[in-house]
C-alpha cells in the first residue's frame, strides 16, 4: 500500500519524467501538451491530463513540485481523516480529476484558438492549495520570502488576482487553469463532507 509520501513523490516522479521527455523531444512536448483545438475537433482527449504533467521549463516545474511536495502529504493525511480514503486512492483521484477539470474553461473558451497551448501542473497543485485551505484555512502560507498570511486569506487574494490577470490575458500564464483548479480543491471535500465548511468557518472565527 502507498503511503502518503509515496504519493506525492509518486506524482512528482510522473513529472519528472514527463515534463523531461518534453525537454528533450519537441514533437513528445506538441503531442502532449494541452491544445483545445485538438481536444475539441480531433478528439484528442488525453491532452487534458498529460498536460498538466508537462512543463514549460526547469523553473515552471521546480516550482509546482514545491508547492505539491509542500501540500500533498498534508492532504492526503486530512483524506483519510476525513473523508475515509484509507487506501490513499482518494488523493489520487482527486489529483487527476483537478488536472483534467481545471482545463475546462479554457478548452471552451479557446477551443476555436489554434495558436493557444498550455502546460503544467498548476492547476491540479492549486486543488491540492485550497483544499488545505479548507481543512487548515488558519495555517500560514508563504509568497516567495514574504511572511506567511493564514491560508483563507491567502485564498480570497490568489482568486482575486487570478480571475483579473485571467480577464486581461496579457501574458502566458493559465490563470483560468489556476482559479478552476483552486475552486475544485476547495469544493471537492464539501461534496463527501458538506460539514467541513462549518468546521472551516469555525476555524477562521475562534482563531
Amino acid at each position: 500500500m502507498l503511503s502518503t509520501a509515496n504519493i506525492t513523490i509518486l506524482l512528482i516522479v510522473i513529472n519528472l519524467v514527463v515534463s523531461f521527455a518534453g525537454f528533450q523531444n519537441r514533437s513528445v512536448f506538441d503531442r502532449l501538451c494541452f491544445s483545445p483545438t485538438r481536444v475539441w475537433y480531433h478528439r484528442e482527449y488525453w491532452r487534458l491530463l498529460t498536460s498538466a504533467f508537462l512543463h514549460a521549463d526547469w523553473m515552471h516545474f521546480l516550482f509546482n513540485m514545491m508547492a505539491l511536495y509542500s501540500f500533498g502529504p498534508i492532504i492526503e493525511y486530512y483524506f483519510d481523516a476525513q473523508l475515509g480514503s484509507s487506501n490513499h486512492l482518494g488523493y489520487l483521484f482527486f489529483y487527476i480529476m483537478a488536472a483534467i477539470l481545471s482545463s475546462v474553461p479554457d478548452l471552451i473558451q479557446q477551443r476555436n484558438n489554434q495558436y493557444f497551448h498550455a502546460v503544467g501542473a498548476s492547476g491540479a497543485v492549486s486543488a491540492v492549495v485550497f483544499a488545505s485551505i479548507l481543512f487548515t484555512p488558519m495555517t500560514g502560507i508563504s509568497i516567495m520570502f514574504l511572511p506567511g498570511i493564514p491560508g483563507f486569506i491567502f485564498g480570497f487574494i490568489y482568486l482575486a488576482y487570478s480571475a483579473y490577470m485571467a480577464k486581461l490575458q496579457r501574458d502566458n500564464i493559465g490563470h483560468m487553469a489556476h482559479f478552476s483548479g483552486a475552486l475544485f480543491g476547495f469544493v471537492f471535500p464539501l461534496f463527501f463532507r458538506p460539514e467541513l465548511f462549518m468546521a472551516f468557518i469555525s476555524q477562521i472565527l475562534h482563531r
